[in-house]
């Protein structure tokens, strides 16, 4: 399930809540931390990195976007949790971009500047687990309806069905 409100910028923030049968919550939050593996699952992915600055773990991620428009890449710290709430133990990863110097913008391509995540994850009470996620970016430049429509109708659904195939194949690999 997939719900988009419009902020008053006239962009979307997204609110997605899922169920993912035969994933385990830790098994999903480790495939979605680890980003070599992600390179092998995600198509979007361009280019994806850990690097460390100023004492800080930051990420460099280039997202392909279709032809014509320019890929985006974005720059952004994340932090994970495992929590116990009233009994249930909850997994928790928040990003947000940062500014650092020392990756500056490529010719080319856009920089998202704001962006922001907040993803939660627990059992389901049975094999699997339940998604929850909060996501917004402001990806410049002009983007044209019909991809704002895909996204919402078939990118995020699609992202969650891959992510279930990649928990399989990662469970499969360690």
């Amino acid at each position: 399930l997939l719900i988009l409100f419009p902020q008053q910028s006239g962009l979307y923030e997204y609110k997605i809540f899922g169920g993912l049968a035969d994933v385990p919550p830790k098994l999903c939050a480790d495939v979605y931390m680890d980003l070599d593996f992600r390179k092998e699952w995600d198509q979007y992915v361009k280019e994806l990195y850990e690097e460390t600055y100023d004492g800080e773990e930051v990420i460099y991620w280039e997202v392909k976007y279709p032809f014509p428009l320019s890929n985006r890449d974005y720059v952004y710290i994340r932090e994970r949790r495992e929590m116990d709430v009233d009994g249930r133990k909850i997994w928790v990863v928040l990003g947000k971009s940062v500014a650092v110097p020392q990756c500056p913008e490529k010719p080319g391509i856009i920089r998202v500047k704001s962006y922001k995540q907040s993803l939660v994850i627990e059992s389901d009470g049975k094999a699997g687990c339940k998604v929850y996620m909060y996501y917004f970016d402001n990806p410049g430049g002009n983007i044209p309806s019909w991809l704002v429509n895909w996204a919402a109708k078939s990118g995020v659904p699609a992202f969650l069905k891959d992510i279930q195939k990649a928990c399989l194949k990662y469970s499969k690999s360690t």
